[in-house]
């Protein structure tokens, strides 16, 4: 599986789908899910909502309006907008979005900052969460062959960057 790390725009990748650090309402109004409505247009929303709620643990898919993916994966790092999370359910929500995507065929994912926005988790903290549950589902994975770590703040995308390669040895699908 590549790995790569970009500074920039998740709303703006061609890939096959992206990750929405949503809250179990579905409700996108803040922080990456405010973007992506944006962007897609918000019927993206009103697909999630008519799916919420969303346990914790799980992940919904929609389409992806305009967007120039197919699909949007939300995951709930939170039950409600705004809600402090942890790193325990940053992991959580990204195991559900790698096993959705894995049921899909989803080759390339695109994945953005994950709680460390509005969910004032710590960037090491949740940049570890995200590189422990790719690692730890790597080995279930033969469709996914490429993940994009996104985010507009370089501190994140470098802090992910620093942290999946401090942890995590290299990856190959079989």
């Amino acid at each position: 599986m590549e790995v790569r790390f970009l500074v920039g725009d998740i709303t703006q990748l061609e890939v096959d789908a992206i990750v929405n650090p949503a809250n179990s309402e579905g409700e996108m109004g803040g922080g990456v899910a405010a973007a992506i409505k944006k962007s897609g247009g918000k019927k993206i929303e009103k697909e999630a909502m008519a799916l919420a709620p969303i346990p914790l643990g799980h992940a919904v898919v929609t389409s992806a309006g305009k967007l120039k993916c197919e699909y949007v994966i939300h995951t709930p790092t939170m039950m409600v907008p705004v809600q402090r999370t942890s790193a325990e359910k940053i992991l959580s929500a990204v195991t559900a979005a790698l096993q959705v995507s894995n049921e899909l065929g989803i080759s390339k994912l695109a994945i953005p900052g994950m709680g460390s926005g509005t969910g004032r988790v710590p960037m090491q903290e949740a940049t570890k969460a995200i590189a422990d549950a790719i690692r730890r589902f790597s080995t279930l994975s033969h469709t996914i062959s490429e993940i994009i770590f996104v985010d507009k703040n370089k501190e994140w995308v470098q802090a992910m960057e620093n942290d999946w390669n401090y942890t995590t040895p290299a990856i190959e699908n079989e």
